[in-house]
């Protein structure tokens, strides 16, 4: 394990589950300014995926590459020059520890570290597919009147492949399905745009809901409804 990530060796399938909001951490030289207890929200992790994440791994006999920090250090799914990167706000809540931060050493210590071996990882594969693993609020803060209401949203930019092969399958399984929901991978696709769609490498990403992975029992549901939907996907497109 790295700062930058934490990967999980599974097997040697050719498939590679990339999760780049699945820790909380923020390195104790880091002071972001906050309540310790918001790193336990939403805007601090994408609860539930390190977890989901690991038993994909495992279940699939692939690797797994987690996100060793913090979305409120460093957001891992934004490109080099976007205004996220380094948030001071977020759901409503400042970050102030984050106004006077040097980016370019997080990027150095953080994001390029992470990418690079996000790269390296679908170089050594012969026939590489992604899994991306998100999950997403079912409530918003700072929106409180937005309805969220579906189990998990499929995001993707302008390869759809995998999404129209997972949608009816996720359907099928009984969980209401979001396409391009609950926002759109047109916009936020910075990880897959990066290395899947840049480099024609067939992916399928999803966003689950918080609340129905926050504990092991929904998190071995998720796993076992996704895990035979991403060899559909691979075994057609990859």
């Amino acid at each position: 394990m790295t700062q930058a990530f934490t990967r999980i060796d599974g097997g040697p399938l050719d498939l590679l589950i990339v999760a780049d909001h699945a820790s909380n951490h923020v390195p104790a030289d880091i002071d972001l300014g906050i309540d310790p207890a918001l790193l336990d929200d939403h805007i601090a992790i994408d609860i539930g995926v390190a977890e989901v994440s690991a038993l994909l791994a495992q279940q699939l006999g692939c690797t797994a590459i987690l996100g060793g920090v913090s979305r409120l250090v460093i957001d891992l799914n934004r490109e080099d020059d976007a205004p996220g990167l380094l948030p001071v706000m977020s759901d409503g809540h400042a970050i102030p520890g984050n106004r006077g931060a040097d980016l370019a050493e997080r990027m150095i210590r953080f994001h390029h570290p992470y990418h690079h071996a996000v790269g390296a990882l679908l170089a050594d594969m012969a026939s590489p597919f992604i899994l991306s693993v998100h999950s997403f609020t079912p409530r918003l803060a700072s929106d409180p009147a937005q309805k969220r209401p579906w189990d998990i949203g499929i995001l993707y930019n302008a390869d759809d492949r995998a999404a129209r092969i997972a949608i009816p399958m996720l359907e099928v399984a009984g969980l209401m399905v979001g396409d391009q929901l609950p926002y759109s991978g047109r916009l936020l696709n910075a990880t897959m745009n990066r290395h899947a769609e840049a480099n024609g490498i067939p992916y399928l990403g999803i966003e689950m809901r918080q609340d129905l992975v926050s504990d092991a029992a929904g998190q071995k549901r998720f796993a076992e409804i996704i895990g035979p939907v991403a060899l559909a996907c691979r075994s057609r497109l990859a």
